[in-house]
């Protein structure tokens, strides 16, 4: 029976345990220019006993920005930023992968090249969504601007360089951000994607997008250090697909194909992307759906506790275990986990933008003993 501590080949990449960090934006990049610096980096470094760490959702390019302050990966300010963090990192005995994000429709203009509207797959908004402004003001979800189809090799090419510069700055391989309503999964789910050319209508079709990301990444990394994220039944930033297990069913079929180093899939119990707390213990188990369909390594995520996280993977319902929100509060979450004591509580207040307070102040459980 496979437990939580046990090391894990997730193609290329050994984590030395199965307790994975998973994707947190906290919106704390150098500013201007989005850049990651000394404190990102002793942020990330502190939480270095996780078997896997993955990156805050980082923008490919300047299009692909939806919120104020986070990091960017398309300039060489960015990846020496980036650098830092996983130098910081490496020393700490951890490894670290980039999630690879464009945001989609959940922008704002503020954020965008010239003040353009955000783009997307179709020219639909996200009802009951918003954003910030640049100037971190709460802002609706205004409509997008449908991509032409000849603007989409561009941003496949972004993803490439994107995927370029993430081995430039040191990590150890990428994550591509399919998931939780951003451009990737908005192509994928026909509840936003209304399109009519090659990259709309049949779940072939609309998956062509994310696959041709998934290819390019592999070209610059190999196939054993790309995995990625995709949230099954969510419906975080008004998502929805008419037939959800055929659609995923056929990512899934066809990344397993592609033989990269893992899948990342969101139990559909936690919908709202850390949002907010609330758990939907009734919805379906995307592990226990999707698992047989992918060969490789099958992290799951969403709403997991320590006992939980050990049941899921003695059962062999997935490999291992992403944690959000409990590696915000505590740094040492895997070594905790595996002495029994609990983690530190965390303050949502200080989830998004600011410093130190919230960030890189919890304590690890020996120094909150000795307090």
């Amino acid at each position: 029976m496979t437990n939580l501590f046990e090391p894990l080949q997730l193609g290329e990449i050994t984590a030395k345990n199965r307790i994975i960090m998973a994707p947190l934006t906290r919106m704390r990049s150098q500013q201007p220019g989005n850049i990651p610096h000394a404190l990102n980096a002793t942020y990330y470094a502190q939480r270095a006993g996780a078997g896997l760490i993955i990156s805050e959702a980082t923008q490919i390019s300047q299009q692909g920005q939806g919120y104020p302050a986070t990091p960017g990966i398309h300039s060489a300010e960015q990846v020496a930023g980036w650098k830092l963090v996983t130098d910081a990192v490496h020393k700490a005995n951890g490894k670290i992968v980039l999630q690879l994000w464009h945001v989609g429709r959940i922008s704002h203009p503020s954020h965008q090249p010239g003040g353009a509207k955000p783009v997307a797959p179709s020219a639909i908004a996200a009802k009951n969504s918003g954003t910030y402004t640049a100037d971190w003001k709460q802002t609706p979800i205004l409509e997008p601007r449908a991509l032409e189809t000849n603007e989409i090799p561009g941003i496949v090419a972004d993803y490439k360089k994107a995927a370029q510069n993430a081995k430039d700055a040191g990590f150890d391989g990428v994550e591509v951000h399919g998931a939780n309503g951003y451009l990737l999964d908005e192509f994928l789910q026909d509840g936003s994607n209304k399109r009519t050319d090659t990259y709309g209508g049949s779940i072939e079709n609309r998956a062509r997008l994310l696959l041709e990301v998934v290819d390019v990444a592999c070209d610059v990394w190999g196939k054993g250090r790309v995995g990625v994220r995709l949230s099954p039944y969510g419906t975080f930033s008004d998502m929805s697909d008419s037939n959800p297990e055929a659609l995923f069913t056929y990512v899934l079929e066809q990344l397993s194909a592609r033989g990269i180093a893992y899948v990342h899939v969101i139990e559909p119990r936690a919908t709202n992307a850390g949002g907010g707390d609330a758990v939907a213990h009734d919805a379906p188990s995307t592990s226990q759906l999707f698992r047989k369909h992918f060969k490789g390594a099958f992290i799951s995520a969403g709403g997991y506790t320590p006992d939980s996280a050990k049941e899921v993977v003695a059962k062999g319902d997935a490999d291992a275990v992403a944690f959000g929100r409990s590696y915000i509060s505590t740094p040492d979450l895997a070594e905790r986990i595996k002495a029994g004591i609990a983690p530190n509580k965390y303050d949502r207040a200080t989830f998004y933008g600011g410093t130190e307070k919230g960030y890189t102040d919890y304590p690890t459980a020996d120094k909150a003993v000795a307090a």
